[in-house]
């Protein structure tokens, strides 16, 4: 007997379909980049202000959602999850902007948006270590490799949004 060599019937492939694969490399994305604030905060003393735990969180939704796209198989279902993690990646997009351009040059962000909203939800009580906001937003303006942090976000938000775009498109 020999085995065929050659393109296999539709369906026949193994593995995880496409969309399952895009959703998972967005999900882990998101929780490696909240890992990454995390150990640039407690390992190189770069503290967070509201709007970088703001951006963690926002983060965080977005990475649950990416985890519920890799079970949808319906393309109709992928397209809601993944326009859902979109709308997330543009918020985030939109906070990381607010904080480099706006946030970064005021001296205090008590009561500002994120402030209030990271207020509301208990969170910096319930979890300081990693949502606590703990300098001001031009304290907390720092950059890495000679780019601002709050541009590393934005850029990520923006990754993060291709990803589910990708996978919401992907034909399987």
């Amino acid at each position: 007997m020999s085995a065929s060599v050659g393109p296999r019937p539709a369906g026949a492939r193994g593995g995880l379909p496409r969309s399952a694969v895009l959703f998972m490399l967005a999900d882990g994305f998101a929780f490696a980049v909240v890992t990454a604030a995390l150990v640039s905060q407690h390992g190189f003393g770069m503290e967070p202000c509201p709007w970088c735990v703001l951006q963690r969180l926002i983060f965080l939704v977005a990475g649950l959602v990416a985890s519920a796209g890799i079970v949808v198989r319906s393309r109709p279902a992928r397209t809601i999850v993944a326009s859902l993690g979109i709308a997330l990646a543009c918020a985030g997009f939109a906070a990381a902007l607010w904080q480099q351009f706006v946030a970064a040059k005021s001296p205090s962000c008590n009561l500002t948006l994120a402030d209030r909203i990271m207020g509301a939800t208990q969170l910096d009580r319930l979890l300081p270590n990693v949502f606590e906001a703990r300098v001001s937003c031009a304290d907390a303006a720092v950059s890495l490799l000679g780019v601002p942090y709050a541009i590393w976000s934005a850029l990520a938000f923006a990754l993060f949004a291709l990803m589910l775009f990708a996978a919401a498109r992907s034909p399987d």
